[in-house]
């Protein structure tokens, strides 16, 4: 069952939101003695993102990595990691070789490629017994029969189209297929054009995604992800019983649906 919860405004959902990535954490780094947990970039997840500084005390075998970056380099004012350092990495005592960013400045395909090496060298993975995702056979940037990293956290802003990190709305990366790990992208339909992603496959075999949304024009893509799964809309084909969606009042689906708490 997706957890939907409904708050007054963003601040709310920036507070309940850093509270809930801070809980999948502690949790994660008892059961297994770390945690791996992806961000993604947007407006939305920034306000989260500091107040996560302050919510996780101790950041101890907390690994971060990213869902999707743009093909820039990291002091860009397009880069994600760029906002991440500055809302989150920089008021944390964590240590550089434990923040893993995509290299957006290597171009998609050898971005992706290197990216996808490190995730299998660094986060142990588990075969997707329920399937991590529809679609042809074979991988991109992923070796083929090879147990997909499992990240514990990945938090994910949603665009009005329903995209989720860079994969959009019938793009060919969704059907990269189950093993794919990490992907190129060199016609996003929102600039700039080249970007780096997670692979459908590993965000749905993430222990937990944390979606957060807010705003009048986010309704519609939220009311979308939480229907009937389709490729038109990518946030709807993450696995439910997995998912966290935190959103304020106006992004709210005008009914909740019957699988929401």
């Amino acid at each position: 069952m997706t957890r939907l919860c409904t708050l007054a405004d963003a601040e709310a959902v920036a507070v309940r939101g850093a509270r809930e990535i801070a809980g999948q954490l502690e949790r994660a780094r008892a059961a297994r003695g770390v945690a791996h947990l992806a961000l993604s970039g947007g407006t939305t997840p920034e306000r989260a993102y500091e107040l996560l500084a302050r919510a996780l005390e101790d950041w101890q075998g907390v690994e971060v990595w990213f869902a999707d970056e743009r093909c820039v380099g990291p002091a860009d004012p397009e880069s994600n990691y760029r906002m991440a350092k500055e809302k989150l990495l920089e008021r944390i005592a964590i240590e550089p070789a434990r923040v893993h960013r995509m290299e957006g400045e290597l171009g998609p395909e050898a971005g992706a490629e290197r990216y996808a090496e490190q995730l299998r060298a660094h986060v142990a993975g588990a075969e997707d017994d329920a399937g991590a995702a529809s679609g042809a056979d074979g991988a991109a940037s992923g070796a083929a029969g090879a147990a997909l990293p499992v990240l514990d956290v990945v938090v994910l802003g949603i665009g009005p189209d329903g995209h989720i990190a860079s994969l959009f709305g019938d793009a060919p990366t969704l059907q990269a297929g189950a093993q794919a790990v990490c992907l190129g992208v060199r016609d996003s339909p929102k600039p700039p054009p080249e970007r780096i992603t997670l692979s459908l496959a590993v965000l749905r075999a993430a222990r937990r995604c944390v979606l957060l949304a807010t705003t009048a024009d986010k309704r519609a893509a939220v009311t979308g992800a939480l229907a009937e799964p389709t490729a038109r809309v990518p946030a709807s084909l993450l696995r439910r019983e997995r998912l966290t969606v935190i959103v304020d009042d106006a992004a709210s689906p005008p009914v909740p649906p019957a699988d929401a708490m």
